[in-house]
């Protein structure tokens, strides 16, 4: 066995040629050739008896056709002097690796003559210790493909750049691709589970958690499926379930971490139970609603004790409840109350809103005998917070009383009078110069509003989002006129202004920022004039119900201009 070596860099003006052949005789023939411009010309023959080396030791083969070295002190005497003329090999891989850049002749010539003076002995140590750490351990792993000998050579000698220049190009065996699941499988499988639950709601997964036993687990095992679910309880029905089952569900309560609960028809007797069995919901419940309920002050004030972390509050229905409770009981932990309903409702409960809760946030009041002086009550100082006040269908209230809000609420946001029927032009020119930071109004069933109103609230609320006119009878379109030059309202709400025409639909269509628009029941509109609308490109929503002039055509045209638009018909 012998190897050939001719070496020759002194013919620089030919043209420069790098070649590298590996003649293996029988059936494991492989030549490689590699050309590149370079400054000298480059020439490297081995020629390697395999079967002779498989008689020694040297080489193997396995069943996967994967070399496996057995013996390195053979192969280091068989391969070993090819250190000596690393330099010719290292330079094709380094043009294959650096996209054909060479190296001059003279660095050539420094690379061999430093070699040179290395001792063969020296240069077989290196080598068995270069090619002990190179190759050890390479072989069949996985069902990746095994390196061949000419790549572990060429690796080891040159570094990676060079085996991947001598790589012989074998097809690589392709994965058999798992079988899919069916949907039997998918319906059970968490993963898929936890995206298809994304596409429902709250109140939906509700359903879905009936299904089966795996999709009731995994909905209860994660509170994340139930943010803004309310757990409504009708204690009608509670009274018959037993003592475990009732553990059970409040159980679920807890799991599902529900912050918010509703009591219907609930007695002193039932809060007491309430409190009994959901022992946890003092640290859970959040916002508690009261409804139609028979307790007295001393069950409101059991709750509101049990329940040490509720900031949200609303009464409705329960007319047992008196005044005197209210002042006992508000805790300053509320910031969001509403009272509705409540026939013991009236001025002192306003002035104890007003002096047990600094950090109120929201107040909606519903009382029919709820007077200007109950608006006295708050100050600056004491509601430095308040932002939403709603008072609905408080007859009694007057522009006196519009004037103590002005005054003493000049933060709020949002502001409804609806049903305040005894409010005026002049009460709402009162809101429009004193309270310049309104986003909502409602004047939704003050008779008393007209078009001087609008024109009050047009040029003074200049970042008003939504307006709110529904009932104001005596609104024309002169009015309509007014509110079109808002350009930063996004809502309006007209519902029967009877005295609203096409004329007055035409001004709402200069309102480029207008996204909701309700129109119901306005009767003297007719299909030509809400043909025009279809020139509110950004519009979302469209209320058109009980309008007379409103025929099956103009839906057909409006749906087809206004693609993007709910219209309700």
């Amino acid at each position: 066995m012998g190897y050939n070596k001719c070496f020759s860099a002194d013919r620089v003006n030919e043209k420069p040629r790098t070649s590298i052949s590996l003649a293996i005789p029988a059936s494991n023939s492989v030549i490689v050739d590699r050309s590149s411009n370079d400054d000298a010309r480059k020439t490297v023959d081995v020629n390697f008896d395999a079967r002779s080396a498989m008689a020694a030791g040297v080489i193997s083969y396995d069943s996967n056709d994967a070399i496996a070295v057995s013996t390195l002190r053979r192969f280091n005497e068989l391969f070993g002097l090819l250190i000596y003329n690393r330099l010719c090999v290292a330079v094709a891989g380094c043009e294959q690796g650096a996209g054909g850049g060479g190296r001059s002749a003279d660095t050539i010539r420094r690379v061999k003559v430093k070699m040179s003076s290395v001792s063969a002995q020296g240069v077989v140590e290196r080598a068995s210790a270069e090619l002990s750490r190179r190759i050890t351990g390479l072989g069949l792993r996985g069902r990746r493909r095994s390196p061949g000998v000419v790549e572990r050579v060429a690796s080891a000698l040159c570094g990676p750049a060079a085996a991947a220049a001598v790589a012989p190009r074998v097809p690589r065996r392709r994965r058999p691709s798992p079988r899919p699941l069916v949907w039997s499988q998918f319906i059970m499988e968490e993963r898929f589970l936890d995206k298809f639950f994304l596409y429902f709601t709250a109140n939906e997964r509700r359903i879905l958690a009936q299904v089966c036993t795996k999709w009731r687990d995994l909905l209860y095992s994660s509170p994340r499926w139930w943010v803004g679910l309310v757990a409504a309880l009708d204690c009608r029905e509670l009274r018959s379930v037993s003592g475990c089952c009732l553990q059970r569900f409040y159980n679920t309560l807890v799991k599902r971490e529900i912050k918010g609960v509703v009591l219907e028809s609930a007695s002193d007797e039932d809060i007491a139970e309430f409190i009994r069995q959901f022992s946890l919901s003092a640290r859970h419940v959040q916002a508690l609603s009261l409804k139609g309920c028979t307790i007295t002050d001393r069950g409101l004030e059991a709750i509101l004790d049990h329940l040490q972390v509720l900031f949200e509050l609303e009464l409705t229905g329960c007319n047992e409840i008196t005044e005197a409770g209210l002042w006992a009981c508000l805790t300053p932990r509320i910031v969001s109350l509403t009272l509705t309903d409540c026939i013991n409702i009236a001025d002192e409960a306003v002035g104890a809103v007003a002096q047990l809760l600094p950090s109120l946030y929201e107040f909606s009041l519903q009382a029919y005998h709820v007077t200007d002086a109950a608006l006295g009550y708050f100050s600056p100082k004491q509601t430095a917070s308040l932002s939403v006040l709603r008072l609905h269908s408080c007859w009694e209230l007057t522009n006196h009383g519009v004037v103590n809000i002005v005054h003493s609420l000049p933060n709020l946001t949002v502001l409804s009078l609806s049903g305040c029927s005894k409010v005026t032009d002049e009460g709402v020119e009162l809101l429009a110069e004193n309270l310049p930071r309104l986003r909502s109004l409602d004047l939704s069933w003050c008779p008393r509003v007209t078009d001087n109103a609008l024109e009050y609230i047009a040029c003074d609320l200049n970042q008003l989002e939504e307006l709110t006119l529904d009932r104001c009878v005596h609104i024309t379109d002169i009015g309509v006129g007014y509110i079109s030059t808002m350009q930063s309202l996004a809502a309006l709400y007209l519902r029967w202004c009877s005295q609203l025409r096409d004329f007055g639909v035409q001004h709402l269509c200069g309102m480029r920022a207008l996204q909701v628009l309700s129109l119901a029941g306005c009767p003297l509109l007719t299909s030509g004039g809400l043909s025009s609308l279809i020139q509110l490109r950004l519009l979302r929503e469209l209320e058109l119900t009980n309008c007379p002039g409103a025929s099956p055509e103009l839906f057909d045209y409006l749906h087809e201009h206004l693609p993007r638009c709910l219209i309700i018909e």
